[in-house]
Parts: structure tokens; C-alpha cells; sequence
């Protein structure tokens, strides 16, 4: 298992049980232009005792089994503009934390993160955090038509049914700044210490954490089930989708896939299309419209027609 901190690689051999014994790697030569993300699986040399100073060589990344990606649409460092960026190597649940109450839950950002796990073949498990300040029904509303799963947090609350979904996975988590994801990393991980922020007063989180790590998490009780790892990823902006083909967003919609089964192939499913059967579908109320409409917005975004942080008519919600 690899974190990744300034061109030097902490790795944890698979047997260790605890995740407590760090080797401090460097990527060798050999490897050409081959990327290590967190989460990747490799090959070492040379000095592996994890002494302090140690320092070994990655000479093999083994092959993945998932890698979840995202574009930097948020981004606008770079001259090239979107970059297309590997979140997590090896992961098999996508855990997305989204506040109840300040800030609000975001449905457009949680609708791109199911996208870019059902791209990546990673089950989603959808977090619930401040469940103290208001009810999930809405959110929960919004997504009737999928079998989502869910789990709800509370400040104190026991986090049993939440350790019991991350056993025996590699679940990476990602949420906005503000959110109470460190918050939940420091309550799952006591030894993490990852920063806290606070929430500014318009209702926007401020970047806490900077960097994405991974972490095991500890055997509690007399439990002899595998604890899991979860990688925490810093308070992202967007997970952009430009990446993913637009055939491949309504993976993310299954609610509206039954609906475009009698459209032409090149439909390209947006409200230009005037054959496009979505409409009708949604109409008859096989699917909600709010569903829809974050499709079509998703859709013209990754045709670069509508900026990231342009923001929907008001749904009850916030996209």
C-alpha cells in the first residue's frame, strides 16, 4: 500500500496487520514515466528495514485492479487547462461524505462522484454527515430510483455501522471542504491527526486537509474481521468528468437508462435532441426530472458548454 508525499512513497507490506510499519521509498529510473498513486501495490529494493533514513526502491507497480480518476476542471494552474488526475490506485468502495446542514448537501457533486465510481467499477457508499442538523430524507428522496447505500452520522454517534461497511475494503473518501470528513477520519483513526477546519459563515468549507493518504484502520473490541483501509483525500473543489466518455456518464444515472433504449444511436441525449425519448420518460414519471437535468448539465460540461461552477435552478437542493 502506498502514500505519496514529495517524490517519497510510505509503504506498508501487506502482512502487517497493524499498517504501523513504514518503509520510506523513491521511485527508481526504470519505471520510465509509470505514475505511483496512493493506493498502488509495488515492488521494493533495497534497504526495506523502515529504520529511520532507510530508503528503498519502487522497481515494479503491480497491476491495478481499479483506478479512480478525476479531471482538474477546477484547475486553472496549468496551461493545458484539464487535467485528467488518478485519485486512488486499488480501491473498491468510493465513500462520498456530504454534509446535511452547513453546508448543504451538494447533489451535482455527489451525482459526478457516483459517475466517476461506476467508471471505475467501484461501489459507492454514500456518507451522511451532520445528521444532528437536519434530516436525510431529502437527499435520500433524490435518490430513490438507486440502490444506494447509505450510512448516517451524528456528532458522538457510534460509528459501528460505518466501520462494519469499510471492513475488509479499500474505501477512498472524498467530499467538499467543511463537510466533517477529517472529523470522521480522526474519529475512525485516532492516530491520524488530520486538520479539522471550520465552516465560513457564507456556508463554504475551507481546504483542511492537503494531501491524500492512506490509512488502516484499527481492530476494535475482539473483532477478528479485517479492519480496511480508507484513503483520505483532501476537500476537493469538483470532481470534474471530462475524462469519461458521455456514453459512459449515464452509468451514473441507471434511472434513466431504460428511458433512452428507444432512442437513435447517435441521440446524444441533451434537450437539443428533439427525438431524444428522456423527456417522455421523465414526463410519465418514470424518473425525476431534478435526475435529469443534472445528466444534461453534466453532459454539457464535459463539452466544456457550461462551467463548473455554474449553479441550477433551485431544485430544494444544492447542485
Amino acid at each position: 500500500m502506498i502514500t505519496v508525499d514529495r517524490g517519497r512513497y510510505g509503504c506498508v507490506r501487506e502482512d502487517d496487520d497493524a499498517g504501523t510499519e513504514l518503509i520510506t521509498a523513491m521511485r527508481a529510473r526504470e519505471l520510465g514515466r509509470k505514475s505511483v498513486v496512493v493506493g498502488d501495490r509495488v515492488r521494493l529494493v533495497g534497504d526495506v528495514s523502515g529504520a529511520d533514513g532507510a530508503l528503498a526502491r519502487i522497481v515494479r507497480i503491480s497491476e491495478r485492479t481499479s483506478v479512480l480518476r478525476r479531471t482538474a476542471d477546477d484547475d486553472d494552474t496549468t496551461p493545458e487547462g484539464r487535467l485528467e488526475r488518478v485519485v486512488v490506485a486499488n480501491a473498491d468502495q468510493l465513500v462520498i461524505v456530504s454534509a446535511l446542514s452547513d453546508p448543504p448537501p451538494r447533489t451535482g457533486f455527489i451525482d459526478r462522484c457516483l459517475v466517476a465510481a461506476y467508471d471505475a467499477g467501484i461501489e459507492p457508499l454514500l456518507c451522511l454527515t451532520k445528521a444532528d442538523l437536519a434530516g436525510p430524507e431529502q437527499v435520500l428522496d433524490y435518490y430513490a430510483e438507486l440502490d444506494l447505500r447509505h450510512v448516517l452520522v451524528r456528532p458522538g454517534s457510534d460509528l459501528a455501522e460505518v466501520r462494519d461497511t469499510l471492513a475488509g475494503r479499500i474505501s477512498v473518501m472524498v467530499g467538499h471542504s467543511g463537510v466533517g470528513k477529517s472529523t470522521l477520519v480522526n474519529r475512525l483513526v485516532p492516530d491520524a491527526l488530520r486538520a479539522v477546519g471550520v465552516v465560513s459563515a457564507i456556508g463554504k468549507g475551507r481546504h483542511t486537509s492537503t494531501s491524500a493518504v492512506a490509512l488502516r484502520l484499527p481492530v476494535v473490541g475482539k473483532s477478528r474481521k479485517d479492519p480496511g483501509w480508507i484513503v483520505d483525500t483532501p476537500g476537493i473543489r469538483s470532481f470534474g468528468l471530462a475524462h469519461v466518455s458521455a456514453e459512459s456518464l449515464l452509468h451514473g444515472f441507471p434511472d434513466l437508462v431504460e428511458g433512452t433504449l428507444d432512442d437513435q444511436p447517435n441521440c446524444g441525449h441533451t434537450a437539443a435532441d428533439a427525438d431524444c425519448h428522456l423527456d417522455a420518460w421523465v414526463n410519465a414519471g418514470h424518473a425525476d426530472r431534478r435526475r435529469l437535468d443534472s445528466y444534461r448539465r453534466l453532459l454539457a460540461s464535459r463539452a466544456g458548454e457550461l462551467d463548473w461552477q455554474d449553479q441550477p435552478p433551485d431544485t430544494g437542493l444544492t447542485a
